[in-house]
C-alpha cells in the first residue's frame, strides 16, 4: 500500500549558549564572569508515529506541539500537548515521542535534565505522487537562544541559573539545519551487527517465493528437491539446513505456525528480511552455528489495513494470501488476521530413463506424476499497542496444515507412486513489549505449539516414470521392503525474554533468556500390525536453555560501535533407546557450553563503514536430528553439538546522490572452523544425522549497485566464492582430508536490473520491468577424488534468468498491481543438490491489492 508522507519538525529552543552579554564580557566595569555553556539535546533515536486512519481517510493534516521533559540520560519522561490537533493526532504523536532517545542537554559538559518544545507534523502524500513512491521523511532541527518559558535546563535538584537572552546568537535569525531521519533499515545496516536487510515492497509483487528472493543475496544459496513445497536447502557461507536458524518476529520458524520450511512462508505476509552472517545477536536466544534469518511481519501496526494476493502459474500452481488489521487509536485496541493457501501438482517435465519393451533403458522427458503439494493456514491476533503501560501486548493463535506426495528419495533414481507425508500444527503466542523509565526495556514472547506429522508408505506396486505399476511388490512398502505408517506428535513450550538497559546514550546492556521444552511421542502402526516393538513409543524430551548478555558501547561521536557478548548453552535430552535385543534403555544426554563474541563497526568516513565480527558458536542438536522427523530421517540419540569459530571482516560504502546517480557496494571475507560437523548419512532410502568431520570454510562475498538519477533504473550484482573443505584426520572421512565437501557449489553469482516508469497512464501509476539472473558453478555430488574423468558425479554449471513485468496504480484508496513473471526464461536445464531436476520455464500471473 502507499504510506502517507510524514514531515517531522523539531524545535529545540534556548539550549545552545548563553547570551553574549553574559559570556564573560565587561559590564559597567564589573569583573568578567563566565556564564555556563549550554548544549542542546540531540535526537538520536526517532520513532515514527502512526498516521491516524480516519484522518488519513479524510485527507487531514496537522501539527502537534508538545513540551517534552527529558532526564539527564536523554530519555523522555513526560509529555504535554501545548497545541492540540485532535482527530487522533495528539495520541499518535505522544505515543511516538515517549519512545524517542536524545543525547541529553549539557551544562558545562555535564548532562542535565531539560524541557524542550517539539513540533510533530503530519503531512499526507500529494495526490499526484505515484502510488509506488517510497515513503520519505524529513526532520528539521532549529537551534536558537530563547526565553526560559520555552526550555528550562536545570540540575536534578532544581537549582536555578541565569536565563539566556531572547536574542539569537550574534543577534541573528534562528539557525535551521535539515537532516535525514534514519529508518530502522538504515539503523541496522549501519550497526555493528553482521546483517543484510532485504526490503520486500517490490518483491511482494513478483511471483517468487522466499527461497528465490533469499537466493539473490550474496553468500546465500537455496536449493530444493523439486518444485513448490519440496524440502529446501538453505546455505549461508557454506553452512546449511539446521545450522542456520530461522525466525518470524523473534519466534523460531518451526514454532510460528507456517511449518518448518522457510521457502513456503508466503512472501506477501513478510515486510522485510534480515540475514545475519555467522554472528547471531544474543536477543534471538539462538544456538545457530552459521547465522540466522529473520522474517518481519509486524513492522507497522497502525490504522486499518487489508491486503490480498493471488497467483496462478504453470503446473496448475495456485497461491493465495489474505490479511487485514485494525488499530483503534483512542483505546489502543489492535486486531489482525491472516491466511494463506498453496496448491500445485508439481507435474513439470523431467528427463528420465524408462525401460522399453525389451527392458532397455530409454531416455524420455515425462511429467512428474506423484508430487502434489497443498498447504493452508491462518492466524488471528488481538491485544493492545501504543499505550503507556504496554507498547505491545498481543495474543496470537494459529493453525496450519500441509500435505506432500513424495515422487522419489534424495536422488531421482527410483520413482514412488504411493508414498505420502503430511503435517498439521496449532498453537498460540503471547507478546509483551514495554519501554520503562530510566532506559529500561522489556520484550518477551512465549507460547505453545502442537505438531503432528504422518508418513505413509504402504503401496504394493513398483512404478516407472510413466506412472504405471510395473511390478507387484512381495510385501507393502516402496522405499524399503516393509510397510511404514508413522504418526509423530510433538509438544513444544518456549519463551524468549529480552531485557535492556541504557544508562546513557553511549552504553547499553541487553540480557536474553530463551528456554524451550520439546516432548515427542508416536507410533508406527505397520510395525504394530507385524507384532514388532515400535521404537517410537519410547519417552523422548528435550529441554534447552540459551542465555546471552550483550554490552554495547558507542564512542567517538557515534563513529565507533562495539557489541561484546557472552552466551551460555544448556541442553538435557531424555530418551529411551531400543537395543537390537528389543529392550529399551535410557539414552540421556546433558550438554553445557559457553560462547563469546564481539561485533565492531567503525565509520571511516560519512560514506565508508568497516565491520569485524567474531563468535565462538555452538549449535545444539535439534529434535528432528535426535529423534528423526518421522518421514525420511531416523533417530540418533548420541549426537554431539557442533562448535565453530566464526569470523567476518567487511567494508561497505554508500555514496551520496550525485549527478551520475547513487552508488553502493560492500565486500565481506569470512572464515568458519567447525568441530563435530553434523551431516545426514543415507542408507536404504533413509537418513540419520551423524557427527562425521571437522571442516573449515573460507570465502569472500561482494556486491555492487547503482541507481540512476530519478530512480528509473537500478542495477545490482553480487558474487560469492566459498571453499568448504574436510579437515578430519580421523574418523570415517579421514581418507578425504583436504577435499571439498561434496554437493556444495563454490561459486555463486547474481545480477538484476529494474526499470521503472512513473505516470504511464495516470498521475498515480507505475510500470516496472525486473530482470534477475543467477549463475551456479558446477560441483561434485560426491567426494572429488571418487571416480575418474567422466565417471565422476557432477552437477553442471547453470545460468538461469527470470523476468517480471509489473503495472501498479491506485484506485481510490486501494493500491493494485498486476505482474507477469517468467521463471527460467531460457528453459535451461536446472538441477539442485544431488542432481534433482528443477522445473523448466514457468509463467505466473499475480495480482496484489492493498488498502
Amino acid at each position: 500500500m502507499t504510506w502517507p508522507r510524514l514531515a517531522r519538525t523539531v524545535v529545540l529552543s534556548g539550549l545552545l549558549v548563553a547570551s553574549p552579554v553574559l559570556a564573560g564580557m565587561p559590564q559597567d566595569g564589573a569583573p568578567v564572569v563566565a556564564a555556563p555553556t549550554l548544549e542542546a539535546p540531540k535526537l538520536v533515536e526517532f520513532v515514527e508515529a502512526t498516521y491516524p486512519a480516519q484522518a488519513e481517510h479524510e485527507r487531514l493534516e496537522a501539527t502537534v506541539v508538545l513540551r517534552l521533559t527529558l532526564d539527564e540520560r536523554g530519555a523522555v519522561t513526560a509529555t504535554e500537548v501545548m497545541q492540540s490537533a485532535g482527530h487522533g493526532f495528539d495520541e499518535a504523536a505522544r505515543d511516538a515521542v515517549l519512545r524517542f532517545r536524545f543525547e541529553p542537554a549539557k551544562r558545562n559538559g555535564v548532562p542535565v535534565p531539560s524541557r524542550i518544545a517539539y513540533s510533530y507534523e503530519f503531512r499526507l502524500r500529494p495526490p499526484e505522487t505515484p502510488a509506488t513512491e517510497p515513503m520519505q521523511a524529513a526532520e528539521t532541527e532549529r537551534g536558537a537562544t530563547s526565553s526560559s518559558q520555552a526550555v528550562e535546563p536545570g540540575s536534578a535538584t532544581g537549582a536555578t541559573e541565569q536565563t539566556a537572552s531572547t536574542q539569537g546568537a550574534a543577534d541573528g535569525e534562528p539557525i535551521e539545519v535539515t537532516v535525514e531521519g534514519e529508518s530502522e533499515v538504515e539503523r541496522m545496516r549501519n550497526s555493528a551487527e553482521a546483517v543484510r536487510v532485504i526490503e520486500m515492497q517490490q518483491v511482494q509483487r513478483e511471483a517468487a517465493d522466499l527461497g528465490q528472493v533469499l537466493a539473490r543475496t550474496e553468500g546465500i544459496g537455496v536449493r530444493r528437491v523439486g518444485g513448490l513445497g519440496s524440502r529446501a536447502r538453505f546455505s549461508l557461507a557454506g553452512f546449511t539446513d539446521e545450522q542456520i536458524r530461522f525466525f518470524i518476529d523473534g519466534v523460531p520458524l518451526e514454532l510460528a505456525g507456517y511449518g518448518p520450511e522457510f521457502a513456503n512462508v508466503p512472501v506477501n505476509l513478510v515486510q522485510r528480511m534480515e540475514v545475519y552472517q555467522g554472528v547471531v545477536p544474543a536477543r534471538f536466544g539462538a544456538d545457530a552455528l552459521g547465522g540466522a534469518v529473520q522474517f518481519i511481519t509486524t513492522e507497522k501496526l497502525g490504522g486499518t489495513k487489508a491486503a490480498a494476493s493471488y497467483e496462478f502459474g504453470s503446473f496448475n500452481t495456485h497461491r493465495l494470501t489474505l490479511s487485514g488489521s485494525h488499530l483503534n487509536e483512542a483505546s489502543g485496541l489492535y486486531a489482525r488476521a491472516s491466511a494463506f493457501f498453496d496448491s500445485t501438482p508439481n507435474n513439470y517435465r523431467v528427463d528420465v530413463e524408462v525401460p522399453d519393451e525389451q527392458g532397455r533403458l530409454v531416455s524420455q522427458t515425462l511429467p512428474r506424476f506423484h508430487d502434489a503439494y497443498r498447504a493452508g493456514g491462518g492466524s488471528v491476533e488481538a491485544g493492545f499497542t501504543g499505550l503507556p503501560w504496554a507498547h505491545r501486548l498481543l495474543l496470537r493463535a494459529f493453525a496450519s496444515t500441509t500435505a506432500k506426495e513424495l515422487q522419489h528419495g534424495a536422488t531421482m533414481d527410483t520413482p514412488y507412486g504411493d508414498v505420502d507425508s503430511a503435517s498439521a500444527s496449532a498453537g498460540a503466542t503471547l507478546r509483551y513489549e514495554k519501554t520503562h523509565d530510566s532506559g529500561l526495556t522489556t520484550d518477551a514472547v512465549g507460547g505453545y505449539v502442537f505438531r503432528r506429522s504422518t508418513f505413509t508408505d504402504v503401496g504394493t506396486c513398483a512404478y516407472d516414470w510413466t506412472g504405471r505399476c510395473v511390478q507387484q511388490l512381495p510385501q507393502p512398502g516402496e522405499i524399503e521392503s516393509r510397510a511404514v505408517e508413522r504418526n509423530v506428535r510433538q509438544h513444544t513450550g518456549f519463551a524468549r525474554i529480552n531485557l535492556g538497559w541504557s544508562p546513557s546514550i553511549a552504553h547499553a546492556f541487553r540480557l536474553a533468556i530463551a528456554p524451550t521444552w520439546v516432548g515427542r511421542s508416536g507410533e508406527d502402526e505397520a510395525l504394530r500390525e507385524r507384532g514388532e516393538i515400535d521404537p517410537l513409543t519410547g519417552d523422548r524430551s528435550i529441554f534447552s536453555l540459551v542465555a546471552g548478555l550483550e554490552y554495547q558501547r558507542d564512542a567517538l561521536d557515534g563513529r565507533l560501535e562495539n557489541i561484546a557478548f557472552l552466551k551460555d548453552y544448556l541442553q538435557r535430552s531424555r530418551a529411551d533407546l531400543l537395543l537390537p535385543s528389543n529392550v529399551f534403555e535410557p539414552a540421556d544426554q546433558d550438554i553445557h557450553h559457553l560462547g563469546v563474541g564481539d561485533s565492531l563497526r567503525f565509520r571511516i568516513t560519512d560514506v565508508l563503514l568497516a565491520k569485524a565480527a567474531y563468535e565462538w558458536a555452538t549449535r545444539l542438536p535439534r529434535p528432528d536430528e535426535l529423534f528423526g522427523d518421522g518421514i525420511l530421517y531416523g533417530e540418533n540419540l548420541r549426537l554431539r553439538p557442533e562448535r565453530s569459530h566464526n569470523l567476518n571482516v567487511e567494508l561497505a560504502a554508500s555514496l551520496p546522490s550525485m549527478p551520475s546517480g547513487t552508488f553502493r557496494g560492500n565486500v565481506l571475507g569470512f572464515a568458519r572452523l567447525v568441530d563435530d560437523f553434523i551431516q545426514p548419512i543415507g542408507h536404504l532410502g533413509y537418513y540419520t544425522y551423524q557427527n562425521v568431520i571437522e571442516a573449515r570454510s573460507l570465502g569472500v562475498t561482494g556486491a555492487l549497485g547503482w541507481t540512476s538519477p530519478g530512480e528509473w533504473l537500478s542495477l545490482d550484482g553480487n558474487a560469492t566464492f566459498q571453499d568448504f573443505r574436510n579437515t578430519s584426520t580421523e574418523g570415517p572421512f579421514a581418507e578425504f582430508e583436504g577435499q571439498r565437501l561434496p554437493n556444495r557449489p563454490n561459486l555463486l553469482a547474481n545480477g538484476s536490473a529494474r526499470f521503472q516508469w512513473a505516470k504511464v497512464l495516470s498521475p498515480r501509476d507505475e510500470l516496472s520491468l525486473s530482470w534477475h539472473t543467477r549463475y551456479i558453478h558446477s560441483f561434485f555430488r560426491a567426494w572429488e577424488r571418487l571416480g575418474q574423468g567422466s565417471q565422476k558425479q557432477t552437477v553442471p554449471a547453470q545460468l538461469l534468468h527470470s523476468l517480471a513485468l509489473t503495472y501498479a496504480t491506485r484506485i481510490s484508496r486501494v493500491a493494485v498491481s498486476w505482474t507477469v513473471d517468467v521463471q527460467n526464461l531460457t528453459d535451461a536445464d536446472a538441477y539442485d543438490f544431488l542432481g534433482v531436476q528443477r522445473p523448466g520455464r514457468a509463467v505466473a500471473a499475480k495480482v496484489v491489492a492493498e488498502l
